[in-house]
């Protein structure tokens, strides 16, 4: 029978995360050679090879990256359990949580404001993300919550539905219906990278009228995507509200789609065996309370 303890998971994951025995000894204050034994005996004791050498450094296996997820599950259980002995219910401390652009710029900038200064003794710490991408974080345990697109379903995870978002089409100006699309010969989509479920329903919406749309453009923010898609150089979706700035100084057409592709909702995931902190409580109070009021609907422009 095999035996891991903590610290072989920790020297696992630093090894991992510098690729380098040597650096990883130094992150964990002690010398190459104890790192290196360490990890020739859990090789020896698993009865696999964890790593591969060279002169350039180490790089991780296959069975070193089904080991990996564990030894981050492993580090948030003991951090967590300090946490948990030191929270008094007075919310302090780092908050990291993760969202997407679009509820970035429609939802949290006044939400973070307030609640910063509500409670100046945490410091929150906001990631950005596709779904895919804030799913597997706080899967892995380097966020403590995010808002993705739902709905979402995994064992490890628990959802809390924050907010309704009502999708639309994007387009330029010289788009005035959805039927248009059919004829254009060089249509391309202007979208967040790969794990971006709006880019998903926009393909499933295309699809649905017969487009079949070449590969992506991809960017890594609204406002580089809407330049793009003003300028006419494909079509996009978005919330309605995040599209309604662009919209209003006339620089995009905005298109309402089938009920069955325009209505998303947005949650807050965080693992189920995860320790809920005060900070975070409170933080989920105040996404709560703030109501997640909707923008002003807008329609296209006779």
């Amino acid at each position: 029978m095999s035996f891991v303890d903590v610290i072989d998971l920790k020297v696992v994951d630093a090894v991992a995360r510098h690729g380098s025995m040597n650096k990883a000894a130094v992150e964990l204050n002690t010398v190459q050679s104890n790192v290196s034994s360490r990890i020739r005996s859990l090789e020896e004791e698993l009865g696999v090879s964890l790593f591969q050498r060279s002169a350039k450094g180490v790089q991780i296996t296959p069975a070193g990256r089904r080991v990996l997820p564990y030894a981050a599950r492993l580090a948030k259980l003991l951090s967590d359990a300090a946490a948990a002995a030191r929270d008094d219910g007075q919310p302090s401390g780092l908050l990291e949580v993760g969202t997407l652009e679009t509820t970035l710029a429609l939802r949290l900038p006044l939400l973070i404001a307030r609640f910063a200064k509500a409670w100046p003794d945490v410091r929150p710490v906001v990631r950005t993300g596709t779904t895919g991408s804030l799913i597997q974080d706080v899967v892995e345990c380097k966020l403590e919550g995010a808002f993705v697109a739902g709905p979402v379903s995994h064992p490890d995870l628990q959802a809390e539905t924050v907010s309704n978002e009502e999708l639309v089409l994007v387009t330029s100006r010289s788009v005035r219906t959805l039927d248009a699309l059919t004829a254009m010969s060089h249509l391309k989509t202007v979208v967040f990278r790969v794990g971006c479920s709006y880019r998903q329903r926009l393909d499933a919406l295309l699809a649905s009228m017969g487009i079949v749309a070449p590969e992506p453009l991809e960017f890594g923010s609204i406002d580089a995507i809407l330049a793009c898609v003003s300028a006419g150089v494909g079509v996009t979706l978005l919330p309605r509200g995040v599209a309604a700035s662009a919209w209003e100084d006339g620089l995009v057409a905005v298109h309402d789609i089938p009920a069955a592709f325009a209505h998303v909702e947005t949650v807050f995931i965080r693992r189920t065996d995860g320790h809920v902190s005060s900070a975070l409580a409170t933080f989920l109070d105040s996404v709560r309370q703030e109501g997640q009021a909707r923008p002003s609907p807008i329609r296209q422009r006779a």
